[in-house]
């Protein structure tokens, strides 16, 4: 994608919906809606078709957001206050963000698997209003020392009550806080704007559109007729709903454009296939975990993919071998993939179709919207085909984190560029490639782990005296955390249990190694955990 493709060029002339400006210096949607509320407000024109599937459960726009009303009005908020969302992936999810934004709330997606602790300071840190949470994470919330406002699921109102919304939303004006968490293991909320937000989903249609466009080229025939020719677009939700993916891609994306969002309640790849073959969804997005999941299902047993027209991916790096299976085993379907983060509302670089099996090994293209360079340490441009830190200017760049100046100014300068922390490099046609993260992060099966925060936990066992954790490769989970400890008296499943119990389940290392000698360290005297990675296949055969 570049300035100069006529496709794009038409796409965005004058008058059309993806009609660009520039207001200092940073690309924008010229005919952008100006508020959340607005653009998700825009899919009551889908009327009585079933907007979401969830097991037995079929609700449509119109009652989807005659719900959304009811629970507005319940809410009892102020414009800009927040309202915080910790629950599983479920009906409930969708209607209560909507409501919030209707009610000119501010939402705080908390990861719902977190621990009780992690779940209360992560509510707290923001100053939520309210929570809306399912049964389960509410006793979790309590069990932390949550003592504020909870609206659970089960006791959202029914559709009836009438909600006269507040002044509109500024475009500037906060709209979402998502967590994340940074090297020193604190978490921290990303604060996303209503253009933040609104340009990551129109971002994604405008790929959409290219991709229509260069298909109708290729076969000859008007771009009107190849999209009166596709069926109705049903996607398949597996990604948690407070990843940006999750709330992106997966629901907001869809409902704007009337899809039907079919909820997964938990990822299990039979239960996939089976919602695939009988829902007739177009769209499945996932990690390489669930790839390969899916792959191996249809390995071993007959499965009717036939459906899938998209099948998309991110987060951690598509092994080519998964790629070139998934394609033998849905030959119909466009492969994508695509690079962003949290701060930056989304996708940054994709590659869709041809575009991405040119450079199977790339992350994509940079997106139209988006100014991206390389940088070397010292803040200076690197040229093509060098590897730097990857810094990114948008209309999607977050506002901030959430209360926290001194880490917004790590990251974001004053006039809107933002370090990603990732390590990579551009070739001449401005496909990006990952080196390597300077952030000391493992990503496992699409969970973000930071070193950090796990190494802290670590420490306060008093058994320990030093510890590291890192990554190592693993065919479906795609990284591995493991760990190593110098420790007397203390057993593998006693750490990973430790951690287990005080972090999310899933920021527990998979493996354990002792070490009855000092951890090796660098010249900056911190541990040396590219020695260790260097020496875990002898490291880790004390575990065979």
């Amino acid at each position: 994608m570049s300035a100069s493709d006529p496709i794009l060029d038409a796409i965005t002339a004058a008058g059309s919906p993806f009609e660009l400006a520039s207001v200092d210096g940073i690309k924008r949607f010229a005919n952008a809606p100006q508020n959340l509320d607005q653009f998700i407000s825009s899919a009551q024109r889908h009327g009585d078709q079933v907007f979401i599937v969830e097991g037995d459960r079929r609700i449509t726009f119109a009652q989807a957001f005659a719900l959304r009303d009811a629970l507005a009005a319940t809410l009892a908020i102020e414009p800009g206050d927040r309202v915080a969302i910790c629950m599983r992936n479920r009906a409930e999810w969708l209607i209560g963000y909507m409501a919030v934004v209707r009610a000119g709330g501010v939402v705080a997606l908390i990861n719902s698997r977190g621990s009780p602790d992690e779940l209360a300071a992560a509510v707290g840190s923001v100053d939520a209003k309210t929570v809306l949470s399912d049964e389960h994470r509410a006793e979790l919330l309590r069990d932390g020392g949550y003592q504020g406002r909870i609206i659970e699921a089960a006791d959202f109102p029914p559709a009836g009550a009438s909600f006269t919304p507040p002044a509109p939303a500024r475009p500037d004006d906060p709209a979402a806080i998502l967590f994340t968490s940074g090297t020193t293991g604190r978490v921290k909320g990303a604060v996303l704007t209503h253009r933040n937000v609104i340009t990551g989903i129109m971002s994604m249609q405008m790929a959409g559109m290219m991709v229509l466009h260069n298909t109708a080229r290729q076969y000859g025939i008007p771009v009107e007729q190849l999209l009166a020719s596709i069926p109705r677009q049903a996607v398949l939700l597996v990604y948690p709903l407070f990843h940006i993916s999750g709330m992106g891609a997966s629901f907001l994306s869809p409902l704007v454009a009337g899809s039907k969002i079919v909820i997964l309640p938990k990822w299990d790849a039979k239960e996939a296939a089976r919602a695939i073959a009988d829902e007739k969804i177009t769209m499945f997005s996932a990690v390489p975990t669930m790839l390969w999941d899916m792959l191996r299902e249809a390995q071993a047993n007959a499965v009717d993919l036939s459906s899938l027209t998209n099948i998309g991916t991110g987060g951690q790096a598509l092994p080519i071998n998964l790629l070139d299976g998934m394609r033998e085993l849905c030959p119909q379907a466009v492969m994508g993939t695509g690079y962003g983060l949290t701060e930056t509302t989304g996708t940054v670089a994709m590659a869709v179709g041809e575009d991405f099996l040119r450079k199977r090994a790339s992350a994509g293209r940079v997106v139209p919207l988006v100014e991206m360079r390389v940088e070397a340490p010292d803040g200076s441009e690197l040229p093509r085909g060098e590897a730097g830190e990857i810094v990114v200017r948008s209309a999607q760049v977050m506002q901030g984190y959430w209360g926290m100046p001194d880490e917004t100014a790590e990251v974001l300068s004053a006039d809107g560029w933002l370090r990603t922390g990732d390590v990579g490099y551009l070739d001449d046609e401005g496909y990006l490639f990952i080196v390597d993260r300077k952030k000391d992060m493992v990503i496992s099966g699409g969970e973000n782990i930071y070193c950090a925060e796990v190494e802290r936990v670590l420490s306060e066992m008093p058994e320990i005296s030093e510890c590291a954790t890192f990554g190592i490769p693993d065919d479906r989970l795609g990284e591995l955390l493991v760990a190593v400890v110098r420790a007397d008296g203390l057993t593998e499943d006693a750490v990973i249990a430790h951690v287990g119990d005080r972090l999310a389940r899933y920021k527990a290392p998979a493996k354990v190694v002792f070490l009855d000698q000092p951890l090796p360290r660098n010249h900056l005297d911190k541990v040396d955990k590219i020695a260790l990675r260097a020496r875990w296949n002898e490291l880790g055969k004390e575990l065979t």
